[in-house]
């Protein structure tokens, strides 16, 4: 067998697909996936021209890129009209790259497309990119030669007026910039391909822009003003420096404008947080970031004056746009910048601060102080978030003026207190307005903590965890851990929002300003100024450290992490059980590349969270009893399953969430009956997996089980079904069938079956009353679903594209729920009559004889 080796991560800038879609690993052992077939580029091509040579050529260096690309197969379609899935992958696409050659007009559906791409073009902006290949675009243009004759001949069988649309699109596009393939490099195609994945990158780079808030209040003028200050014929690198207090909106105003100058440079990077990311993973690793955006490829950075010296030597001839988000150290300015050579003349370097000093050491070119915000538009801020308005109703207009001019037109403050005060009584109003009077001007944090000492204790807690410990992790997992902790997660979480401390993403990660995650850590630093063993949590390395080194930890500690780099530290640090006597009240312990020696007797109590990353295949704990674990997480870790340490952990019967991902030596998953809790187990990238327990199966508690890259596992244990109330299971690239039992999986939501070798969807797959996603692309084998699919009667997603089959059950018209439905590069040319009762289906497939008929109420 062949065994596909892991990925290196840096070496894989995006996922790649073609007309199908793919998994994406989550932080938390989940996975994201791209929902329907949104692609980068279209190419459309005459396939009796170019499919086995110059577009076969392209297409793989465009996936080769990681580039999403959709390829049309002209050779599998029936029928005269252009198929819906076709409209909705052109419109949907980027770029659109028509290949037009000698026998190009000659096809219907070539010039359908090219038709449908230039309506994209004025409607949608798209991005057209012809190629002329072997053919001048003034044959194109004047219906030269075959081109013509094709014409002629369409006119003789078609309404011409359509034809009249197909003639004045292949004028248009004669028109437009593209390539001419003999005029380049004398023909070398190699040439002209590696020139079209420069310029597809750059186009795809240019369309992408940072993220900033819907609402902006203020900030168009000061982008303006910018813009105004910057000299377009400057010879060097210009360094744009834009500086003021925490809070202020320095990262948001520099992010509009880096995306209002993007679209002139080829080259672009932004490199966020670099304050606290240095702090915790090195300058290297920015280094490393920055690199690899100019020059589209890694390269080994491993201390800052490495990374200095590639900057300097493999840069200087790319035009870039960088946004350096938050430099508050000379020594990062050094490390990313230098003295501003390291890119080509014309270049434009974007710098946010707190400390002015920073840019005049950068000598920048322009530096910008942004102020607070005048009175007026404070005001309007202040009002959306308190008011959902942009002015104060009758009775409130005084009292908000008073608020916003004590709030001194800080945009964080405003969005903050705001968010505090929406709904609450006038009272209410007036009390706050007593407490912002006594604060000085310029303490902005305190008005920030205002919000933050009106929370309930727990909801104190869990602001803190995040401040210190879980910005950018996914919630689920600190979500075991608050509610073993008795904090209400689910409350918690809703008020954090509501109150403008937290934001949580659309993937359900965690995210805070740096303001307020600065408030949060200097709450934390306050209990006790010069003894960090005295906080209750601690999370930079050093400050650990010393605590071990000097044995002075204590049971204030509820929250650790102490990690080493396992890739820069080749030797485990080394702590004995004598070092955590103190540590009493710990319940968060994040471990890299350390190990534990001694006797552990009635230590770690009240531990819920045990993260210890590359932890050793030898385990040297003795009395070790964490019994009240909730998450425990040993990836990339050498462990088998005579691994010593199964046997103390084993006293984690409430364990909710096993991590074992990455863990290459593991064939076999220990005895998990223990683990009667469980709820999800994620066995992902175990390339060595050949069996799971058979415990498996009496875990009713699982919802979720991730075995995607688990290259030797055959089958999943016969009686996976006992898993009554499992709602996600994922088991990518190996099974050939699923055990009867999965059919009493009657909670089950989502099935993921993607790159398994199964044949047939068995018939106790209609028992699943509760699925709502099936997922099976690219199981090339599978030739057959099973009528009793027409009893899923909650069925919303059916993925089955990059398959064998040939029909689709006629019961399938019985899934009302169903609005997602997927074909694409399967040999199906007819879909069922019933299927025209789903009115709210979006379908995607082509090849089908019959869809304008059963598909005409459809969404395409």
């Amino acid at each position: 067998m062949i065994r596909k080796e892991p990925p290196h991560s840096e070496d894989l800038p995006y996922r790649a697909s073609s007309s199908s879609t793919s998994p994406h690993a989550g932080d938390d052992g989940g996975t994201k996936r791209l929902k329907g077939t949104d692609y980068e580029v279209f190419l459309s091509f005459r396939g009796e021209d170019t499919r086995k040579g110059f577009t076969d050529h392209l297409y793989t260096s465009l996936v080769d890129a990681g580039i999403q690309v959709y390829r049309d197969n002209d050779e599998l379609r029936v029928g005269d009209e252009i198929g819906p899935e076709l409209l909705r992958s052109i419109t949907q696409s980027k770029i659109s790259i028509p290949i037009i050659s000698e026998d190009y007009a000659s096809s219907k559906w070539c010039l359908q497309e090219l038709a449908q791409m230039l309506k994209c073009r004025r409607s949608r902006e798209q991005v057209v990119l012809p190629i002329f290949y072997k053919v001048e675009p003034s044959q194109v243009r004047h219906l030269k030669g075959r081109f013509g004759d094709a014409v002629n001949a369409h006119n003789k069988k078609l309404d011409q007026m359509v034809v009249k649309e197909w003639e004045d699109a292949l004028k248009e596009v004669s028109f437009l910039k593209g390539w001419e393939s003999e005029k380049i490099d004398d023909g070398h195609e190699a040439v002209l391909v590696k020139t079209i994945i420069r310029r597809v990158m750059s186009e795809l780079k240019r369309l992408f822009r940072l993220s900033v808030p819907k609402q902006l209040v203020g900030t168009d003028d000061r982008v303006e003003q910018i813009m105004s200050e910057i000299d377009v014929n400057f010879n060097g690198t210009q360094i744009i420096g834009i500086y003021g207090m925490g809070g202020i909106g320095k990262t948001t105003l520099a992010k509009v404008l880096y995306n209002k100058l993007s679209s002139h440079f080829e080259n672009r990077s932004f490199v966020a947080n670099i304050r606290e990311t240095a702090q915790h993973k090195g300058i290297e690793c920015l280094q490393k970031q920055l690199i690899f955006d100019v020059i589209g490829s890694s390269w080994g950075v491993s201390n800052v004056d490495d990374g200095i010296h590639v900057l300097n030597s493999r840069c200087t001839s790319k035009k870039v746009i960088t946004l350096l988000d938050d430099i508050d150290d000379n020594t990062h300015l050094d490390a990313l910048v230098g003295d501003g050579i390291s890119f080509k003349a014309g270049s434009i370097v974007i710098i946010t601060t707190r400390d002015k000093s920073i840019l005049d050491k950068a000598r920048a070119r322009y530096m910008y102080k942004l102020n607070e915000l005048p009175s007026n538009q404070s005001l309007i801020l202040f009002s959306r978030h308190a008011l959902r308005n942009d002015f104060p109703p009758s009775g409130y207009e005084d009292i908000s003026y008073d608020i916003v001019s004590i709030t001194g037109g800080l945009p964080l403050a405003l969005e903050v207190i705001g968010s505090f005060l929406c709904g609450k009584t006038k009272d209410a109003w007036k009390d706050t307005l007593k407490k912002l009077k006594k604060i000085p001007d310029e303490k902005v944090q305190k008005r920030l903590r205002i919000s933050y000492e009106a929370l309930e204790y727990e909801d104190q807690q869990i602001f803190l965890d995040i401040a210190c410990f879980f910005i950018g992790s996914s919630k689920q997992n600190p979500t075991y851990m608050w509610d073993a902790c008795g904090f209400y997660p689910g409350k918690g979480l809703e008020v954090l929002t509501l109150m403008s401390l937290i934001k949580i993403g659309e993937g359900g990660e965690l995210m805070m300003h740096d303001q307020l995650r600065d408030l949060g850590r200097e709450i934390v630093r306050l209990e006790n100024r010069s003894q960090p063993g005295e906080r209750s949590r601690l999370w930079i390395e050093e400050e650990a450290k010393h605590v071990f080194e000097s044995n002075k930890g204590t049971c204030k500690i509820e929250a650790l992490r102490l990690c080493y780099n396992r890739w820069e530290s080749y030797d485990k640090k080394s702590y004995r059980g004598e070092q955590f006597n103190e540590f009493t009240d710990l319940r968060f312990l994040q471990l890299g590349n350390v190990n534990f020696t001694g006797d552990f007797q009635n230590l770690f109590p009240q531990l819920r969270w045990l993260d210890w990353e590359s932890c050793p295949s030898d385990f040297e704990i003795v009395n070790f009893h964490p019994k009240n674990l909730v998450v425990l997480n040993l990836s990339y870790s050498k462990i088998s399953e005579d691994w010593g340490g199964w046997g103390p952990l084993k006293m984690a019967t409430e364990l909710k969430v096993l991590n074992l991902s990455n863990c290459g030596f593991l064939i076999r998953t220990p005895d998990l009956s223990a683990f009667k809790s469980l709820e999800i187990l994620n066995l992902e990238s175990c390339y060595s997996l050949k069996e799971i327990h058979p415990s498996i199966c009496y875990i009713k508690t699982l919802v979720h089980l991730n075995v995607c890259e688990c290259y030797e596992l055959e089958k999943l244990p016969a009686r996976v079904g006992r898993m009554e109330e499992s709602r996600e299971l994922q088991c990518y690239d190996k099974p050939a069938q699923l055990p009867e039992s999965v059919g009493s999986f009657e909670s089950l939501t989502e099935l993921y079956l993607s790159e398994t070798y199964i044949e047939k969807l068995p018939e106790f797959i209609g028992y699943m009353e509760a699925l709502k996603t099936l997922y099976t692309a690219d199981c090339y084998s599978l030739d057959h679903i099973p009528n009793s699919i027409g009893n899923l009667a909650s069925l919303s997603v059916l993925y089955v594209g990059n398959s064998s089959l040939r029909e689709i059950p006629d019961s399938i018209g019985k899934l009302q729920s169903l609005v997602e439905l997927y074909l694409s590069e399967t040999q199906i040319t007819k879909l069922p009559e019933s299927i025209g009762n789903l009115q709210s289906l979006i379908y995607q497939g082509h090849g089908l004889q019959n869809y304008q008929k059963v598909l005409g109420i459809c969404k395409i």
